[in-house]
């Protein structure tokens, strides 16, 4: 029991994943520190909700009600909303009005169809060509490994502005969700620590303390409650 995910990959350039997951007898999570933000659609108790999520830059806790489902999109680092940018999202979001178990409004434009976990990218396809959602390409450039014709400065400013984070920041979470991975998936600290470029155990431990909310233990064995991590999904 628990907190039930189902995590793809998307084959959108918007899109990072889009996910579900189910409560069940589970009255609290633990959150985890992400550097994408997202939309996020949820039912309780007969009403339906929509909700943009931001960045949260550490773990914390959040209640959960029982037998909600949810369904959320994972949007690429670099894009953000054309009305609503990514750095007023920062370790925060926004439930939107006047949402239905068919559609919802996105910043005070017109209704959207809420999509089903199959059709998320129809969905963001839509927002894309009416301008709804918008990216900045030097980020994309820099995350594909690439190196823009600007200063060191004007491509921090740019890659704040369009993630409300640092680069250093988005590498330091990257690094430890993927830690979590690998430690629930067995793998010995002292790996992870040598595979991911940890300088020691200890730095490791802070780490996942910061951003993930568990210890290396904890991941292995699948202890201290619901986490808000499909830690089945890594590859």
């Amino acid at each position: 029991m628990g907190l039930r995910f189902t995590t793809r990959t998307s084959d959108s350039p918007w899109v990072d994943v889009v996910w579900t997951c189910t409560s069940e007898q589970v009255g609290e999570m633990t959150s985890v520190a992400a550097p994408r933000w997202g939309l996020v659609f949820w039912e309780c108790d007969g009403r339906a909700h929509a909700g943009v999520t931001g960045p949260e830059t550490a773990t914390g806790s959040a209640p959960v009600p029982e037998g909600t489902s949810f369904v959320g999109i994972e949007f690429a680092i670099g894009t953000s909303l054309r009305d609503l940018p990514v750095a007023s999202l920062v370790d925060g979001g926004v439930e939107l009005a006047d949402a239905t178990r068919t559609s919802f409004r996105l910043c005070g434009s017109r209704r959207w169809e809420r999509p089903a976990p199959d059709d998320a990218e129809a969905l963001v396809a839509r927002l894309v060509r009416d301008g709804a959602v918008v990216r900045d390409p030097i980020v994309g450039e820099v995350l594909r490994g690439g190196r823009p014709a600007v200063s060191d400065r004007t491509l921090e400013r740019r890659f704040r502005a369009a993630t409300g984070l640092t680069r250093g920041a988005v590498r330091q979470m990257e690094r430890a969700r993927e830690a979590a991975h690998l430690l629930a998936a067995g793998k010995a600290a002292t790996d992870v620590v040598a595979s991911l470029g940890y300088f020691d155990q200890p730095h490791l431990a802070r780490a996942l303390r910061r951003y993930v909310g568990r210890t290396a233990t904890q991941l292995q064995d699948g202890g201290a409650g619901a986490l808000a991590l499909d830690l089945g999904s890594f590859s």
